[in-house]
């Protein structure tokens, strides 16, 4: 973290700022593709992509929160749940289609778990990588966090 990020309050976002996208896809006989592109369809151009996979079933993932940064987050294979924390209230989207995304905005925390066997997630960016954009501390996100 930069010298004073600490004290600087995180955006006043909540979990009802997050939403489930469904992505524009094409059905055909030969199989089905599903189209991520900046424009329309998105709430952000597109600066990073990141998959993660070979996901032991009873890990959690994430376990942080960032100051800038904005990600869709999408079952490409498998399932897993999402959950997302806002300082007051907690939701969670069960991920399990490849064309249904969420959008979770800045200023969150986020944990990904229950994953199934041969899951993939992938999380499409707002930023490119930033190091001091997370914020993975539990006790420094509840104090920084607005509420009502």
């Amino acid at each position: 973290m930069e010298k004073n990020e600490e004290l600087r309050p995180l955006p006043p976002t909540t979990v009802d700022d997050c939403r489930l996208l469904t992505l524009p896809r094409r059905v055909y006989p030969e199989g089905a593709f599903t189209i991520a592109e900046n424009g329309d369809a998105l709430p952000f151009a597109i600066k990073r992509i990141f998959y993660i996979y070979d996901i032991p079933t009873d890990t959690e993932r994430g376990g942080h929160a960032h100051w800038r940064e904005g990600q869709i987050i999408v079952a490409v294979s498998g399932c897993f749940d999402l959950s997302i924390y806002d300082g007051c209230e907690w939701r969670t989207f069960t991920l399990r289609r490849p064309y249904e995304a969420v959008y979770v905005p800045a200023g969150l925390w986020n944990r990904l778990s229950h994953f199934s066997a041969g899951c993939v997630c992938l999380v499409l960016c707002s930023t490119a990588y930033d190091a001091n954009d997370y914020l993975r501390d539990w006790a420094t996100f509840e104090r920084l966090k607005p509420r009502d």
